[in-house]
């Protein structure tokens, strides 16, 4: 079948045509179609038909991307200049917003992040930058995120990457940090050293408080064993009924084992009187005994 070169242009032509006018939207895509430069229609993932020249597509992506704002010098309250870097990350939520609303999203967004960036550390003393990036993070995600709203995207969260202070600030921290484990390494010493006194002053005390009870106990145990054994001589003397110059004989054994000592006085108890009375009735014994052998 013969053709003319005429056909075969508009063959070619038509091929061409097809394959602009086709378009494939991918799973995290959307896109914008445009009739004569004017919106009409949002279309989902798919096989999209336009008819090329009178309509375009614009393709969206609605995946959560990040924007790494560069590093940048940032004066604090106290007047201390540091290096700050950050990277935001955002999604995409009205593909529409971020087309027509603004012209260049992600330049926009790394101005605004900049600019938020100092203000936010502004308003912080050196030490408050320096251990409060989460307090940071979650105020500079608040400002950009209502910043962004009118531009249909959602800032999902920002993170300070370095704050960098000068060197001679960074020394001069190095040196106080320095200072202030040694301090706390003294402190604890000491503290260490107090916890031991006072452990065993405690011990000690509860040592003499254990031997003062034992010495008490066992002065106990032995005030009770000399009274029984008084109370069973008691017993054994009153049931041999031992007659008075019996008691006599054994209190004068009883004064000899007391002569024996070095005391040079001796201190008889008021009934001993009772007892020498016996002592002079065995003595008249003795002599009527005597004069009855004369006889």
């Amino acid at each position: 079948m013969y053709l003319s070169p005429l056909s075969l242009i508009i063959i070619v032509l038509g091929i061409i045509y097809v394959f602009k006018a086709i378009k494939i939207v991918r799973q995290h895509e959307r896109g914008l179609i445009e009739t004569l430069g004017r919106y009409t229609r949002t279309v989902e993932p798919g096989l999209v038909v336009i008819f090329p020249p009178l309509q375009k597509i614009r393709i969206v992506d609605m995946r959560e991307q990040v924007i790494d704002v560069p590093p940048q010098d940032v004066i604090t309250k106290d007047n201390v200049v540091v290096t700050v870097d950050a990277v935001i990350y955002f999604q995409v939520i009205d593909p529409v917003k971020v087309v027509y609303e603004v012209s260049n999203f992600s330049l926009a967004a790394l101005k605004l992040a900049q600019t938020n960036l100092r203000n936010v550390i502004g308003d912080l003393e050196l030490d408050q930058t320096l251990t409060s990036r989460e307090k940071i993070n979650l105020q500079l995600r608040q400002v950009l995120d209502e910043a962004t709203d009118k531009w249909g995207v959602k800032i999902t969260r920002v993170e300070i990457q370095k704050i960098e202070p000068p060197k001679d600030i960074t020394d001069a921290m190095s040196k106080q940090m320095k200072a202030e484990r040694e301090k706390r390494a003294m402190i604890l010493e000491a503290e260490g050293i107090r916890q031991a006194a006072i452990l065993k002053a405690e011990g000690e005390k509860q040592a003499a408080i254990l031997t003062a009870e034992g010495k008490a106990e066992a002065i106990k145990k032995v005030a009770d064993a000399e009274k029984y054994q008084i109370e069973i001589v008691y017993d054994a003397i009153h049931k041999g009924r031992p007659t008075n110059d019996l008691i006599a004989i054994k209190y004068l054994e009883t004064l000899q084992k007391i002569a024996d000592g070095k005391a040079t006085k001796i201190f008889l108890p008021i009934e001993a009187t009772g007892v020498l009375g016996s002592i002079a009735g065995i003595k008249e014994l003795f002599v009527e005994t005597k004069e009855e052998e004369k006889k």
